[in-house]
């Protein structure tokens, strides 16, 4: 099979792609696109633990860590520890956190509508609920923004 065809290269370089888009335009607000998961799971929620955050955005406990650690840093995030089980550790948006809340949410989809600029409406649905798929997302938690 030529490396083209393959679906591993073929999402690897697409991914990357709209990574670079994503990049640049966050920038603006002091984000990459891996915050602004955290930022958008937090903007849903209110308050999730850090491995709650992880499991939603697929990602390792020692990857959330280090991504947790320098938004609170640029004061995005609290970690409050949960009154209900003090060893807990909760996360929450700061005010500044918040601020950014709407013109980010707004940046998205702008971004979103660049990159399927050359897609058909249907096109765009489809290729949607085949990432969908092979990602084996649910199509409600891909709805609600999980």
């Amino acid at each position: 099979m030529d490396y083209t065809r393959c679906i591993n290269f073929l999402l690897t370089i697409s991914q990357h792609e709209v990574f670079l888009i994503f990049s640049e335009n966050l920038s603006e607000f002091g984000i990459t696109p891996g915050q602004y998961g955290v930022l958008a799971c937090l903007w849903k929620d209110e308050t999730l633990t850090p491995k709650e955050i992880a499991n939603i955005l697929r990602v390792e406990n020692s990857t959330i860590s280090g991504v947790l650690d320098r938004m609170q840093k640029r004061g995005l995030i609290d970690r409050i520890l949960d009154p209900n089980n003090r060893r807990s550790i909760r996360v929450k948006p700061t005010a500044a956190g918040m601020a950014i809340k709407e013109p980010v949410q707004k940046r998205i989809e702008e971004l979103n509508d660049m990159v399927f600029k050359d897609f058909k409406p249907e096109e765009r649905e489809e290729l949607l609920n085949l990432l969908t798929r092979i990602g084996k997302v649910c199509a409600a938690d891909l709805k609600e923004g999980k």
